[in-house]
């Protein structure tokens, strides 16, 4: 299998050869950038990048203006560096679009462990067209979904949901994440809705809905299946 592409952005040098050094050690080719404006240059010259890692406060463009711009093209997975832990902060970049958060200081074998994870779940994603969690199947070209083989009829965006639950298992999807990912960033709706389509998605999935579909006070969801 060809080495996937990663692209490292820190104005650090240290910072930028402690995380190249560990993922080159786990089989990956790294790309760096040291400011903003560079890796986007970096990213559109290169159309098979992986995975991106990204650090918030950079010179020319911080790392929320550069996930905005790669979000505007691109699902690739973006995992975000920073040295804030306040929870706007996050709730920012889960709502531009980021899959993970690590803080600074953190162990560069958890960062390498979430990159493989993250690579793991897109390479599952894209490679079927059909998704199979915990008696559920959900057909992404016919647009079906049976459960325990029953058919569940489902509206257009409470399958979309769905999908994007199942796409995203056992990860906390803020409800603003959840919103730019099914509604698209052109949505200017109350978040609210998304609690309108989780509570009609889960009364179609009968008991797998409130069984799979977790409420996370204060933040959003999780699709999480304890037994498949």
């Amino acid at each position: 299998m060809e080495a996937l592409k990663i692209l490292v952005v820190d104005d650090e040098s240290r910072m930028r050869k402690l995380v190249h050094d560990f993922l080159a050690k786990a089989g990956y080719i790294i790309l760096e950038a040291e400011d903003g404006a560079q890796a986007l240059d970096v990213f559109f010259a290169n159309n098979d990048i992986a995975l991106v890692i990204l650090d918030v406060m950079m010179p020319k463009l911080n790392g929320y203006e550069v996930l905005k711009e790669i979000r505007s093209y691109s699902k690739v997975p973006v995992v975000m560096l920073t040295a804030r832990g306040e929870e706007h902060d996050e709730l920012k970049g889960f709502e531009l679009g980021v899959d993970e958060y690590i803080s600074k200081p953190f162990s560069p074998k958890i960062l390498v462990a979430r990159v493989q994870a993250l690579l793991r779940r897109n390479t599952v994603a894209s490679d079927s067209d059909t998704l199979e969690i915990g008696g559920i199947v959900l057909d992404k070209s016919a647009h079906t979904v049976t459960i325990d083989g029953k058919d569940v009829d489902l509206s257009y965006k409470e399958f979309e949901l769905l999908t994007y639950f199942m796409e995203n298992k056992g990860l906390a999807l803020s409800r603003e994440k959840i919103l730019n990912s099914v509604w698209n960033y052109d949505y200017f709706g109350d978040a609210r809705t998304i609690d309108t389509h989780v509570k009609k998605l889960r009364s179609k999935m009968g008991e797998k809905g409130n069984e799979y579909i977790k409420t996370i006070w204060g933040l959003g969801y999780k699709f999480s299946v304890d037994k498949e």
